[in-house]
């Protein structure tokens, strides 16, 4: 066994530590850069960050969506879509009422009005660019805060469908 530590008899008579001091000051030090070396975790409990929407009919990717939160309400807004070769580069919300009519898709707010309830985000509304329809809507975080399952509904959650985005980068600052 080896022994960290040899004492030895300075001219004085005097044990000398610093072989012990400089062993601990070098597994210090190893050990915050260690730590400091690992990625950030994901904060898995908010859904709050840049999520890949994937359309659940073609499993193809449609849009970059911005989960931010205010007052404890989640809001999506469209950053980026993924058209295909035969759909319009710059879509518009052709089908929506009022404010949202023929307004630019990117930047349109899709989610609104969620609030925690216990595991997940209710109470809110979810509206589908392609058809300009409002659903009710309620968020659930799934895979450790990598994916979030959407669901829109009419009435009873029973009667709606889902959607899996996956996450693609955390909340900013």
């Amino acid at each position: 066994m080896m022994n960290i530590m040899r004492h030895k008899q300075n001219p004085a008579g005097k044990a000398r530590a610093l072989p012990l001091l400089f062993a601990l000051a070098f597994q210090g030090l190893a050990a915050a850069a260690a730590l400091t070396a690992l990625p950030a975790r994901a904060d898995e409990t908010s859904p709050v960050g840049l999520w890949k929407n994937v359309d659940d009919v073609s499993g193809k990717p449609r849009a970059l969506i911005r989960l931010t939160e205010s007052n404890g309400v989640l809001q999506g807004k469209i950053e980026k879509v993924f058209p295909a070769p035969n759909e319009d580069p710059n879509p518009t919300c052709e089908k929506c009422e009022g404010a949202n009519r023929n307004a630019p898709a990117v930047g349109l707010v899709i989610l609104s009005g969620l609030a925690k309830e216990g595991g997940e985000y209710a109470g809110g509304q979810i509206l589908d660019p392609d058809n300009g329809k409002v659903y009710r809507s309620t968020v659930r975080l799934a895979d450790n805060g990598k994916k979030l399952s959407v669901r829109g509904y009419i009435g009873v959650p029973m009667l709606g469908r889902s959607q899996t985005w996956i996450r693609q980068e955390q909340g900013r600052p």
